[in-house]
């Protein structure tokens, strides 16, 4: 038990990834923490678009930068050979929320088991192009989604990047 708070106080994003593909084993491990994580009413309204294809992944990372404003050729995925795109149904439930919370546990689960990872943002952007409605699509998804953020996977290049310094305030305490 201890050992799962201390993966949640050092868990820490990755910014330099292995060219290596995660095993499937470990993809589905992310995956089903992902599907267990907390969703309200129990509506499960996330779905999760795993990309390893590297022609998708360079499409959705041009289409992330130009959305994000980024100078030509820089790479928001940062190299990760995975990207889990994370959306939910749009009048389901709390579906923002929902997906916040599968991709807060997969970001954990990532960290448990020795990934690097790291939420990408701009999805809600992508999925109201004509390339992210082409994906839904070719992934056999029909319906009104919303686009909440992505979670890269791989293994980290260089470790992981050491703890911040939290700011003074962060929480007050009523008795």
């Amino acid at each position: 038990m201890r050992e799962t708070v201390l993966d949640l106080q050092n868990r820490r994003s990755v910014k330099e990834f292995k060219k290596e593909q995660i095993t499937d084993a470990e993809l589905m491990d992310v995956i089903k923490a992902g599907m267990n994580a907390p969703s309200g009413g129990n509506k499960q309204s996330p779905i999760f678009i795993v990309v390893q294809n590297p022609e998708w992944i360079h499409k959705l990372s041009v289409l992330n930068a130009e959305i994000a404003g980024a100078p030509k050729g820089v790479d928001p995925f940062y190299g990760a050979p995975t990207v889990i795109l994370v959306l939910a149904e749009k009048n389901v439930g709390d579906p923002v929320e929902d997906a916040s919370l599968a991709i807060g546990n997969m970001l954990n689960a990532a960290y448990a088991m020795g990934l690097g990872s790291r939420w990408i943002n701009r999805i809600r952007q992508t999925f109201e192009t004509d390339l992210g409605k082409e994906l839904l699509k070719e992934c056999g998804y029909e319906g009104e989604y919303i686009g909440v953020g992505s979670c890269i996977l791989g293994y980290p290049a260089n470790g992981y990047p050491g703890p911040l310094e939290r700011k003074n305030n962060y929480f007050k305490i009523v008795r």
